[in-house]
């Protein structure tokens, strides 16, 4: 199983309320409007994934599971790949409980949204001193 590691901060506006999508973005701040996004000042965006894990994620074979820690709360997503997938997005990575697809799409059909993580998480992730660890990894079916 192929894995990628990178890191996101706390935001006093992470709300977490979206139903179908979940969020990372480079961005530094974050409106209250942005209720999919649990993680800002990523340290990477789709675009920047290696080649190797892109092609894999590119599959239509691919389970994909992200794994996320804060301090000891952890929480742990399932999605797919598809041969649509673009990764190519150079700010934001969306998991999508959906099967639609753009440049921003890390995986499609996941089984949670923002609303659905580990509430421990999101409260921590609202302390812009907190740091999470994303662990992305691709397993083939």
């Amino acid at each position: 199983m192929n894995s990628f590691v990178f890191y996101c901060s706390g935001h006093p506006n992470v709300r977490a309320t979206h139903k179908t999508t979940l969020e990372f973005t480079k961005d530094e701040n974050l409106s209250s409007k942005g209720d999919c996004i649990i993680g800002v000042s990523s340290t990477e965006s789709l675009d920047s994934f290696p080649l190797e894990l892109k092609r894999k994620i590119m599959s239509s074979e691919a389970i994909i599971y992200v794994k996320l820690k804060v301090e000891k709360y952890s929480d742990l997503i399932k999605g797919y790949g598809n041969s649509k997938l673009e990764l190519k997005d150079d700010n934001a990575i969306v998991i999508r409980k959906s099967n639609f697809t753009c440049s921003r799409t890390l995986m499609i059909n996941s089984d949670k949204a923002a609303i659905n993580i580990n509430k421990q998480i999101i409260m921590k992730m609202k302390n812009p001193e907190s740091k999470m660890k994303i662990t992305v990894m691709v397993k083939e079916k």
